[in-house]
């Protein structure tokens, strides 16, 4: 039995002492060092891809150095778990998505009074006929409710001059306040007017 064993631990060293096996073996050797340093260079470049914060990546390279060469895939794991979801990237494409959906949904015009959509150039709502914009009076553009003058030609709405509104019948006109600093007209004396009896007696 004890020459078996001496046979087999025999053949053993000399296959492992084959140039060629020595070789495999050395070669193997390499492949998993060359892959444990690019896991860990890998998991720096990921890491550094999502998060800002510059401590991180290394942190994340030393998860996968510390293992050693054999054992580095359990280091990998455990980083696939604990890594952020999403990459720097990816999360400024999505608020930048999502600040163009609410660009678009808060360019959408909308009633004031019945909060139904309605067209820019509209001037009355059709459902609820609240006025939605107004024609500027010199160039006869569209221009807003709140506006104080037209973009287009500079007209200044303030400034309005006001127009006499017609007097309907039977009511009593209001009077014309003075304007300060006119001439006041000078008024004529009122006539005398003298009443003489008649004679009598012819």
């Amino acid at each position: 039995m004890s020459d078996l064993t001496g046979q087999l631990g025999n053949a053993v060293n000399s296959f492992f002492a084959s140039a060629m096996v020595q070789l495999v073996l050395y070669s193997i050797v390499l492949y998993l060092f060359i892959v444990w340093l690019a896991a860990a260079y890998w998991a720096f470049r990921d890491m550094h891809d999502r998060t800002e914060n510059p401590a991180l990546p290394y942190v994340a390279a030393a998860l996968i150095l510390l293992p050693t060469p054999f054992l580095f895939i359990l280091g990998v794991v455990v980083y696939r778990v604990i890594r952020p979801a999403e990459r720097l990237g990816e999360v400024y494409e999505r608020n930048l998505a999502e600040e163009a959906l609410l660009a678009e949904v808060e360019a959408v015009k909308t009633c004031r009074s019945c909060d139904r959509r309605v067209h820019e150039e509209w001037i009355i709502c059709p459902w609820c006929r609240a006025r939605l914009n107004r024609v500027c009076p010199n160039c006869e553009r569209l221009v807003g409710l709140d506006w104080t003058l037209c973009a287009w030609c500079g007209k200044d709405f303030e400034r309005a001059v006001t127009v006499d509104r017609p007097v309907a019948q039977g009511a009593v006109a209001a009077p014309t306040p003075p304007i300060v600093g006119a001439a006041v007209p000078a008024r004529s004396a009122p006539a005398t007017i003298t009443n003489r009896k008649p004679a009598v007696g012819g």
